[in-house]
């Protein structure tokens, strides 16, 4: 499930130095390109795609850190919910070295390297 940019544009009004894959002109990007653009930038990757935590235990990365939204699809309005529930639960600082994952009910993390 793509994420709307409106996600990132939400983030960045709550002060995060956030931008959206198409923003980087990323948006047809393969997985693993995604993720080393985060990786090279030190961001943290937001995504419902579950190839992402496959890819970060392939590579033994510590990084980058994802929020990863399992359980169905989402409005943009429970993408935000999810995103905000993150936030309120995981230390920022601890982000970059987490896969979090978020259904409806649940947050769950795990830290980096897998």
């Amino acid at each position: 499930m793509a994420l709307s940019p409106q996600l990132g544009v939400w983030l960045s009004a709550q002060g995060h130095d956030a931008v959206h894959a198409s923003q980087l002109t990323l948006s047809k990007a393969p997985d693993a390109e995604i993720l080393a653009a985060a990786i090279g930038q030190h961001r943290v990757v937001v995504t419902a795609d579950l190839d992402f935590p496959r890819l970060l235990a392939t590579l033994g990365a510590p990084g980058p850190g994802l929020i990863l939204l399992r359980g169905g699809n989402y409005n943009e309005s429970q993408v935000l919910e999810c995103v905000r529930r993150v936030l309120a639960i995981i230390p920022f600082d601890e982000l970059g070295r987490s896969i979090v994952v978020v259904d409806r009910d649940i947050v769950r993390r795990r830290w980096l390297p897998i």
